[in-house]
């Protein structure tokens, strides 16, 4: 059985490989990365329950109930998605999490000393993904116990077309060089909720409940361009904590827009 849900509208077509975003398709135009190019071996992610490096903090992240065990971008990547709904034109994934559950860490031993992930509380992680108005509407449920500390960063990966690709904020024009030039850290775009990136044809990434983005590439092929609700490289790793939001008694919506222009 194949693990891939293709939705379409019209001259849309988006296809998802077990919950990952692996093609988004106008007219037979290919916005995103493609997995085999060179510059990342993934298409999307997400970054969850945090954001950023932990290797400093001995893989150690604060929370209220004490230390939890977490590798870079979190644990959510190295859990599996479960296909729950679909439509022609609609996807639901979702990941359901067991408090203290350990997960096997896909970087140990050869980029991570940390063996086993874990997290102290239960939560659920909703991925939707609609084609709707001419716009792939990707929306994040995140779900838990009340007061569960979490940040949340999605991590998509466009394919550039040109040499002289820009990504435009509005008051700015970043290029890929400038993006590749900060490495591995990413380049933050602070309190932005709209970027478009100006290639062949341009795609406007809109995010809501974000409250920046930052840039990564190492390559000139690709650059993700990432909605973050915190910008990790803001604090040691030792203070990540300070970047945490809480769940309330309802599940927090995040969304992610992307319209070819």
């Amino acid at each position: 059985m194949s693990n891939i849900t293709t939705i379409k509208v019209g001259d849309h077509q988006v296809k998802i490989e077990a919950g990952e975003l692996v093609g988004y398709q106008v007219s037979g135009h290919e916005f995103m990365h493609q997995k085999g190019n060179p510059g990342w071996r993934n298409v999307d992610t997400e970054m969850f329950p945090l954001i950023g490096p932990t290797n400093e903090a001995d893989f150690k992240v604060n929370t209220p109930k004490g230390f939890a065990t977490q590798d870079q971008h979190g644990l959510l990547r190295e859990m599996e998605y479960v296909l729950t709904d679909s439509t022609d034109s609609k996807a639901v994934f979702s990941k359901k999490y067991s408090a203290n559950t350990e997960i096997l860490n896909s970087k140990y031993p050869a980029k991570s000393t940390a063996e086993k992930l874990s997290w102290p509380y239960d939560f659920e992680f909703v991925k939707t993904l609609e084609l709707v108005n001419n716009t792939l509407e990707v929306t994040f449920s995140i779900s838990g116990e009340e007061g569960m500390p979490f940040m949340l960063g999605y991590h998509p990966a466009f394919m550039l077309h040109s040499e002289n690709a820009v990504i435009s904020t509005g008051n700015q024009d970043i290029t890929i060089p400038e993006v590749m030039a900060v490495g591995s850290r990413a380049l933050q775009v602070p309190k932005t909720d709209t970027i478009t990136l100006k290639d062949e044809k341009s795609i406007q990434i809109t995010s809501e409940g974000f409250s920046h983005f930052m840039l990564w590439t190492e390559v000139p092929n690709m650059v993700c361009i990432e909605p973050i609700t915190f910008y990790p490289y803001a604090v040691a790793q030792q203070n990540l904590a300070e970047g945490f939001m809480v769940v309330k008694d309802e599940p927090a919506i995040f969304k992610v827009s992307l319209k070819p222009l």
